[in-house]
């Protein structure tokens, strides 16, 4: 599994509907060969629900011949030009850096010839910082006759509203999965899920962490219990207490997130 946020001991991934669909949506893209996106505010665990289905996808025994699927994933400066796209594409699949001698035209048509062999499912994170010209690029490459391959998008805030501006991308869409913020009456149920720390902790408890720092945010709730796992030691108990709650917001600021 990917690495939780701050890298926290004793973490357990949450099954939250959201990373269930995420797996489900991308096995969907890649058996359709079709276009999704993947976006949210940050923290909301999207981007630890895309790597754990990436990985599965890495480790999966291969089948019968064709079966198996290659990943490319890429993230891109802010205001990318379609030939760093193209090139560092290229690069990926290849693991050759590109002559600099060709230009933009050869390297879509070297892309072509690429994408039209196995199957690939080619990540673009970040997207919300893709130009409407770099999202036509990479729109081109998939609508192409002779290519076969998924195409995810992933993004933070701004994401979809970058993306759907793009009729022509819109349109294509065949997955768009939406992360939110945990809804707060399930959050104690997750929390005592989550990590041996809230395990037997009272609801109003964890439902008073919730509204002072955890604001439904996967990454807010890491931070806090890194930190209470540390006092919680200290203080020589295995659970969380008001007392302790209460030193962990002194530590991070006064808790208002």
């Amino acid at each position: 599994m990917p690495q939780h946020f701050v890298n926290l001991p004793g973490a357990a991934t949450l099954p939250t509907r959201q990373y269930q669909l995420a797996g489900q949506i991308i096995d969907d893209l890649i058996a359709e060969s079709a276009t999704g996106v993947v976006h949210g505010p940050a923290g909301t665990g999207k981007t630890y629900a895309v790597q754990a289905a990436l990985e599965r996808l890495r480790d999966a025994v291969p089948g019968p011949a064709g079966s198996q699927v290659s990943v490319c994933t890429l993230a891109f400066p802010a205001k990318p030009t379609m030939r760093l796209v193209a090139d560092e594409l290229l690069t990926a699949l290849t693991g050759a850096v590109p002559p600099r001698s060709r230009n933009r035209f050869q390297l879509i048509s070297a892309l072509t010839d690429l994408l039209s062999g196995p199957r690939r499912l080619v990540v673009i994170d970040e997207a919300q910082r893709l130009n409407g010209d770099c999202i036509e690029l990479l729109r081109h490459l998939h609508d192409h006759p002779h290519t076969r391959f998924a195409l995810l998008y992933v993004g933070g805030d701004g994401c979809w509203e970058v993306l759907s501006r793009e009729p022509m991308l819109a349109s294509r869409v065949f997955r768009r999965l939406p992360f939110t913020r945990l809804d707060r009456p399930a959050v104690p149920a997750l929390m005592r899920l989550y990590h041996p720390v809230y395990d037997g902790v009272d609801e109003a408890l964890l439902l008073e962490i919730e509204d002072a720092y955890g604001k439904g945010m996967l990454r807010n709730w890491a931070v806090f219990t890194h930190a209470a796992v540390s006092l919680c030691r200290k203080a020589g108990t295995d659970r969380i207490s008001a007392e302790v709650a209460g030193n962990v917001y002194a530590k991070l600021g006064g808790g208002i997130r």
